[in-house]
């Protein structure tokens, strides 16, 4: 047995710690003991386990040193994190070359670190924490080569951090963007830093060379589908436009897939911020601004240099990973079972929308129709099919609640008696057409989850895992203010299909900085669910 001593992170959250604490336990598979400190929370810990200090240093997520016989080494995720804190004001990238990786003295975070590496690129809305997703793959007992899958992907949190496991990361998501993008981070792991800097500099000379012209022919844009031409024109001025099309083209000639697919992700980034989307909302609505010089490649080439750092700062200090084995593609997750197969998964980590979603698709949809991702034409049909999706016709609410009459005993009953009482209040008050439509809505969410908790159950294998991030939230109805405990309501629908439900940990409210943060929720649980060993 050997004898370690291991330093939490002293700035993390308190359910981060909880986190922390069963990580360690999964990992050594004995109870870590506080070494005395004085302190009611304290940061050291010793345990005995029969493995050596390297696992930990490899794997844990929310520690940074483990120390065995007087030699103390800091966990690789500390030193990923690390790399943040040498990119700030625009360092060179020869410097950067230089100090990475690191030899002697890292600068370990004094602070909560998650946009390191690939995590950093592009805002997302509903971005899982990676330290998070780590500690999980750690608690449920997830070794080399498991199979790690998330049937709601979102920007590919998971997946990236499967892959960092040692895993094997799948996801699927009804966003084209969102597959995207996961895709791009996930490739970007085995990136070769040298390639990748080259295809900047040259993207970089490119863009600073291109010289204006009179009457520009827009080569990119023109290869779009009409439709998606005048849709896209009536967003953006004729001179971004043009602009956007040198981007573009100086895109499409690098020869590396990763580096293309890395300019695409971070010329989306700044698609609305260069449009005349309305900031700051969710939807687009317009603003047209003329009193400000919108300038789309002082923008891009900005978010590129910043994304570059992150990149090979995380490349330099990691090195590439050999093979990744990973897939993310465009899927339904209420089909994860049937597309992954029976008992073929080894852990789910993944954070459903909640009900009353935020406009997913409808926010992404400038980037969705200049990459070409999905037809404006398309957009309406995929939106009703995401699962959360608020947007309903008067003929789709009629048939939503016909369904709820007609099989509603298939849910648990206090996901039905929130469902009737909604309706009771709103059908004897004058409401708008939004709250008219929610007992519906949430009737369809409802029956949406339990089919995807279903295919969850039948991908898992035996005996293995899932857990789900997910959020509470509220509506008025009728004058009255209605909390919709859609954590627990998900659990009592995961429970009566026969996973094993243990208690819940209950996330802090943590203050987002991305342009979405004024419509996050007040509040998000972890369930943790296990399929039975004997099925």
């Amino acid at each position: 047995m050997n004898v370690l001593k291991m330093r939490m992170k002293p700035y993390i959250q308190p359910f981060e710690r909880v986190l922390a604490l069963r990580e360690l336990h999964a990992l050594a598979g004995t109870e870590p003991m506080a070494i005395e400190s004085g302190s009611e929370t304290p940061t050291d810990f010793e345990i005995c386990s029969p493995y050596s200090h390297e696992v930990f240093v490899r794997r844990l997520a929310y520690w940074e040193i483990v120390e065995h016989a007087g030699e103390m080494a800091v966990t690789e995720q500390s030193l990923r994190e690390a790399t943040v804190n040498l990119i700030r004001d625009g360092i060179a990238l020869d410097t950067l070359r230089q100090q990475l990786p690191f030899v002697d003295d890292a600068p370990l975070p004094s602070r909560r670190c998650l946009r390191y590496g690939p995590h950093g690129l592009h805002e997302y809305r509903g971005k899982f924490f990676p330290q998070l997703v780590r500690s999980l793959i750690n608690i449920s007992g997830t070794h080399h080569g498991g199979v790690v899958a998330d049937p709601m992907s979102g920007s590919g949190t998971t997946v990236v951090e499967a892959i960092l496991a040692d895993c094997r990361g799948r996801g699927l998501d009804m966003n084209p963007l969102s597959v995207f993008i996961g895709n791009a981070k996930a490739k970007l792991l085995s990136a070769d830093a040298e390639c990748l800097r080259q295809d900047y500099e040259q993207i970089r000379s490119r863009l600073l060379s291109v010289e204006g012209r009179k009457k520009p022919r827009l080569a990119y844009f023109e290869s779009l589908p009409c439709i998606d031409q005048e849709y896209l024109s009536a967003w953006f001025s004729a001179e971004v436009l043009a602009e956007l099309d040198d981007i573009s083209r100086a895109i499409q000639e690098l020869d590396d897939e990763r580096s293309r697919d890395f300019m695409w992700v971070a010329l989306s980034n700044i698609l609305r911020r260069v449009s005349w989307q309305k900031d700051d909302d969710l939807r687009c609505r317009k603003e047209i601004r003329l009193d400000i010089k919108i300038d789309p490649k002082k923008e891009v080439l900005e978010e590129i240099g910043r994304s570059i750092r992150t990149v090979l700062a995380f490349l330099f200090q990691n090195g590439p990973v050999d093979a990744p084995q990973f897939d993310i593609a465009e899927g339904d997750a209420r089909l994860c079972g049937k597309i992954w197969g029976p008992n073929s998964v080894d852990v789910v980590i993944t954070s459903p929308p909640y009900a009353m979603a935020l406009p997913y698709l409808d926010t992404d949809r400038l980037s969705l129709c200049y990459l070409g991702l999905l037809p404006r034409p398309e957009h309406r049909t995929r939106d009703q099919l995401m699962i959360g999706n608020r947007e309903v016709s008067e003929g789709l609410r009629r048939q939503y609640w016909e369904r709820f009459l007609a099989d509603a005993t298939i849910l648990p009953e206090r996901a039905q008696e929130l469902i009737r009482c909604i309706e009771g209040l709103n059908s004897g008050a004058s409401v708008g057409f939004r709250r008219r439509n929610l007992p519906a809505l949430l009737a369809k969410y409802f029956f949406d989850m339990r089919d995807v908790f279903q295919g969850i159950f039948n991908a898992l294998k035996p005996g293995k895992y899932a857990f789900v991030v997910v959020g509470n939230n509220h509506t008025i109805a009728g004058g009255h203010r209605v909390e919709i405990q859609t954590a627990s309501l998900l659990q009592d629908i995961a429970e009566s299909l026969g996973f094993e439900v243990a208690e819940p940990l209950l996330m802090d409210r943590l203050v987002s900085r991305d342009i979405f943060r004024k419509n996050a929720v007040a509040s998000e649980e972890i369930l943790v669910l296990r399929k039975p060993s004997q099925m």
